[in-house]
């Protein structure tokens, strides 16, 4: 059967995209091989399994490989059943898909951008990115993952907030995520982090606070 073929992923340790992809089979129970690979030396391998946008993570299954990590989140839990990540009623998947887009498209790149800008340009990228941090408060409204009473497709999407945004944070000198405006949140963040599968599956913070203040300098 097509779900039993081999599983490779091409990731890179530190990649915030690539880590949602890897909980996400271990969510599920799925034997995968992991191929390392450095960002700044593409190996030809990954190049020529995505040569569109010559970027991890891809997920090789068979002799079939997948780019994009939202993509590739939706073909795993529709190739392997058990522990459903997406809801069930294709109007709450719509807007799972939706605030998993607004999360990569705004929430990350207005993060970002206030931890590397200076002056008049970090500070409104500080602002936009609270904004979008209240919206998402407005969405959780205190359950206890967006997926419900268990982690799902979208609770996945926004696993960067738990472990990359607090690096940002202190990096940047900043505050996106106040627990004050956004308590529901803030406890999100400490259910998704004691859920064992993701406790003994987090990135190195002594490595990330590293390569991070490098690529700032």
């Amino acid at each position: 059967m097509m779900e039993n073929q081999d599983v490779k992923l091409l990731n890179f340790l530190l990649s915030p995209v690539g880590r949602r992809v890897e909980w996400a089979l271990k969510l599920k129970g799925v034997d995968y091989e992991y191929i390392e690979e450095d960002i700044f030396n593409k190996s030809n391998l990954l190049l020529e399994l995505n040569p569109v946008h010559k970027k991890v993570p891809v997920l090789v299954h068979g002799k079939k490989s997948i780019a994009e990590s939202l993509v590739i989140l939706e073909y795993i839990d529709e190739t392997w059943k058990q522990c459903p990540l997406m809801p069930l009623h294709p109007y709450e998947r719509s807007r799972a898909r939706f605030w998993a887009k607004l999360s990569d498209e705004k929430l990350v790149w207005a993060s970002w951008k206030a931890m590397v800008r200076k002056g008049e340009e970090g500070e409104r990228a500080l602002e936009e990115a609270k904004e979008v941090m209240e919206k998402f408060e407005e969405e959780i409204n205190g359950k206890k993952f967006f997926g419900g009473n268990n982690i799902g497709y979208l609770d996945l999407a926004l696993g960067w907030i738990t472990c990359w945004l607090p690096i940002w944070e202190e990096i940047g000198a900043m505050q996106v995520l106040d627990p004050l405006k956004c308590p529901s949140i803030s406890s999100w963040k400490i259910n998704f982090l004691n859920h064992p599968i993701i406790k003994n599956n987090l990135p190195p913070k002594d490595k990330m606070i590293v390569y991070y203040r490098r690529y700032i300098e």
